[in-house]
C-alpha cells in the first residue's frame, strides 16, 4: 500500500474515532468534501497547509499521523491481542488493567 492510500486510511480512522462525519471534519480544516473525500482514499495527497489544519483538527501530532506501525487489519489485531492476553493470562493484576481499559474504550 502507497504512502497516500496508508495516510488516507490512518485520516479517517481517526476521524471516524472522533465522530466526526467527512461533511464535519471538512468543514473544520475549510476544503470541500469532496476534497477530503479523495486524501482519504488516497488518489489525492493532504497539502501542508491542509496536514497542519487537520492534525489541529484530530487532536494529534504529526508523529501519530505518520506512524504505520499499527496500520493492520481487525483480524490481525485481534489475533495479536488474544496471543498478548494469553501471555498474561495467569497474571491477575495485569488482566484486571487489561480489562478496565477495555471498558473505557467501549464506552467511549
Amino acid at each position: 500500500m502507497g504512502i497516500k492510500k496508508e495516510l488516507g486510511k490512518k485520516i479517517k480512522r481517526i476521524r471516524v474515532n472522533r465522530g466526526y462525519t467527512q461533511d464535519k471534519l471538512s468543514e473544520m480544516i475549510d476544503i470541500s468534501q469532496r476534497a477530503l473525500s479523495s486524501i482519504e482514499s488516497g488518489e489525492n495527497f493532504v497539502s501542508a497547509e491542509t496536514f497542519d489544519k487537520l492534525i489541529n483538527a484530530l487532536e494529534i501530532t504529526s508523529e501519530e499521523l505518520f506512524a504505520t506501525n499499527y496500520l493492520k487489519e481487525p483480524a490481525e489485531i485481534l489475533k495479536l491481542l488474544n496471543q498478548n492476553i494469553a501471555k498474561i493470562s495467569d497474571n491477575s493484576e495485569k488482566l484486571e488493567i487489561l480489562y478496565n481499559l477495555s471498558n473505557s474504550l467501549v464506552r467511549e
